[in-house]
């Protein structure tokens, strides 16, 4: 993963890098690595870290597509592996939202396509790793979006509120506690730093919305399309935010 000094890393790395904070395990409980600063992350600069999620990509990659050797044991297969693992976590990340599309009663009419597209994707992430290496994931997930947005959009028609269209708007920083989100179209938004205690986000579509920074204090998301953990992560809370089933509320919120 390439990481960009700023708010979130507190220095540059390449992809084909491994962090300089990488430490291997000790003793047989332990993990193969892990995190020298895993406990002061947010102190030493490093909240993004805290935000990330490989959608369980890492463990097949490095149990399955390279059968349990890891690239310090074959630093030859190092820069191809990090590049898989790039495209194995996108197919994984399309395999978790089409599977929270699934989940969504409106999406009955949607359920071959979904189921389909659900198979495809697992069966590419099943491929070896000369097939991934180089793998256009961007032209499957074009094949994918489509779909998930129609699922979006049928889940959207069926909750309260204005529904408004707010896909990709720039809502950095805005005060949104009095604004009807219930149904919003929330694809792509902007909402760093954005206002949000106590609203109300009843089938809102918050696929790759930008909520770092964003105030969810005791805002109501349980039943808000397509939230991640990550996105939740990246976000302030309390105590009075409503999560979906599945997600879990992260340790820095008080």
């Amino acid at each position: 993963m390439t990481l960009t000094r700023g708010a979130d890393f507190a220095f540059d790395k390449p992809a084909d890098e491994p962090c300089r904070h990488l430490v291997e395990g000790a003793g047989v409980d332990a993990p193969a690595f892990g995190c020298a600063i895993h406990a002061e992350l947010r102190p030493r600069g490093m909240p993004g870290c805290t935000t990330y999620d490989c959608f369980g990509a890492g463990q097949r990659v490095a149990q399955q597509t390279y059968g349990g050797t890891s690239w310090r044991e074959a630093p030859d297969t190092a820069a191809q592996m990090f590049r898989v693992f790039g495209v194995v976590r996108a197919l994984h990340e399309m395999l978790w939202l089409l599977d929270a599309a699934l989940a969504l009663p409106t999406s009955a009419p949607l359920r071959s396509a979904l189921v389909a597209a659900r198979e495809d994707t697992d069966r590419l992430a099943d491929e070896d790793p000369v097939a991934l290496d180089g793998f256009d994931v961007d032209a499957h997930r074009g094949t994918v979006a489509p779909l998930l947005r129609r699922a979006a959009d049928l889940a959207r028609a069926a909750a309260p509120g204005p529904r408004r269209d707010l896909a990709g708007a720039d809502l950095a920083g805005r005060d949104l506690r009095h604004t009807d989100l219930r149904g919003a179209g929330l694809r792509g938004a902007l909402l760093i730093g954005a206002d949000l205690r106590g609203t109300d986000l009843t089938g809102a579509d918050l696929t790759g919305a930008d909520l770092r920074g964003a105030d969810l204090r005791a805002a109501d998301l349980r039943r808000a399309l397509f939230l991640t953990q990550m996105q939740v992560a990246g976000a302030q809370g309390d105590r009075d935010t409503q999560l979906p089933t599945g997600l879990d509320r992260p340790a820095h919120w008080r």
